[in-house]
């Protein structure tokens, strides 16, 4: 029987303190079964993403690993950061890689859940296809008010949010003061993290370009942006998370926001990929720009090389 793979996105939150961020990713590293991909700390949002492959139950062995460890070196009473979060081990986002279904990841990232809920009494809520509600398959619905204001809100049981807005696992329906919350999900596709430049020092027209790049402002619905500044570069960046790279290529993002920079009269200076990205994500915009038809993924060389 083939083996089956999935894809592991988590992201903790802790960018700047590289001992704590080591000590968290050794947690996956040299484990059998598993591939620690890449490691992606982020001093100003101050999270870490990384990606991760592996066998169903090495990977998932791995994870609660990787979740205890963040827990123990980080305190969200003493947390910042510029990205939304609501826990030290903040999301475990996992999908289907190779010969497995939707509906296995779906249950792997139930027993996770499960399982860091019995081992740590951490808070949990089910996102994405294991989402209970419908609100709560966003993970920008739960975080709403991030740490500090999720945690005041759940104080209150008698706020008019409470139910919508509680754990889906927890021993009082409130956030742990130290660990917060731990966001586990199942999707079918893995985000895409993708940056794009300008040549303006101005972050409010960065973040206009985002409102029109994002889904729920009338942009792409798989596309959530925002418009920042990065202190260690010029310029500034509309910075976005692509949910499905496939329908919503990177080059018809990367237009739309050269097309909406140029109402500023502001130049695009580049972009970058944050991490990994599937060879098809990049194929796409291959036969975009130079208007090739048919390109087929046998015609990679290096694809005959490939597992």
């Amino acid at each position: 029987m083939s083996k089956q793979y999935v894809l592991a996105v988590p992201n903790f939150s802790e960018g700047r303190r590289q001992e704590v961020i080591d000590a968290i990713a050794n947690e996956i590293r040299n484990k059998e079964g598993v591939t620690l991909v890449s490691v992606e700390p982020e001093y100003d949002f101050n999270r870490t993403v990384l990606t991760i492959l592996g066998e169903p139950e090495p990977l998932k062995e791995a994870l609660i690993a990787m979740a205890g460890k963040s827990y123990e070196l980080i305190d969200m009473r003493e947390q910042k950061g510029s990205h939304p979060r609501i826990g030290a081990q903040d999301t475990i986002p996992l999908f289907p890689f190779k010969n497995i279904s939707l509906e296995e990841v779906v249950q792997l990232a139930e027993e996770i859940g499960q399982e860091l809920f019995d081992k740590y009494q951490v808070p949990i809520y089910f996102s994405g296809e294991n989402a209970r509600t419908e609100n709560k398959k966003s993970i920008s619905f739960i975080r709403q008010g991030q740490y500090e204001g999720l945690k005041a809100l759940l104080e209150d049981k008698n706020h008019p949010d409470y139910e919508t807005r509680k754990p889906d696992l927890s021993i009082d329906g409130k956030l742990s003061d130290r660990y917060g919350a731990t966001i586990v999900s199942a999707a079918t596709e893995g985000l895409t993290a993708y940056n794009v430049f300008l040549a303006t020092e101005d972050v409010n027209i960065a973040k206009a370009i985002a409102k029109a790049v994002r889904g729920p402002s009338g942009g792409f619905s798989t596309v959530r942006a925002v418009g920042i500044k990065f202190p260690e570069r010029e310029g500034v960046v509309v910075s976005m998370n692509m949910f499905d790279c496939t329908q919503t290529p990177l080059y018809r993002a990367f237009e739309l926001i050269k097309q909406e920079a140029s109402k500023y009269g502001v130049a695009v200076t580049g972009s970058e990929l944050v991490g990994p990205v599937k060879l098809e994500h990049l194929l796409n915009n291959l036969e975009f720009y130079l208007g090739l038809r048919g390109l087929r993924m046998d015609q990679i060389l290096e694809y005959h090389l490939m597992e």
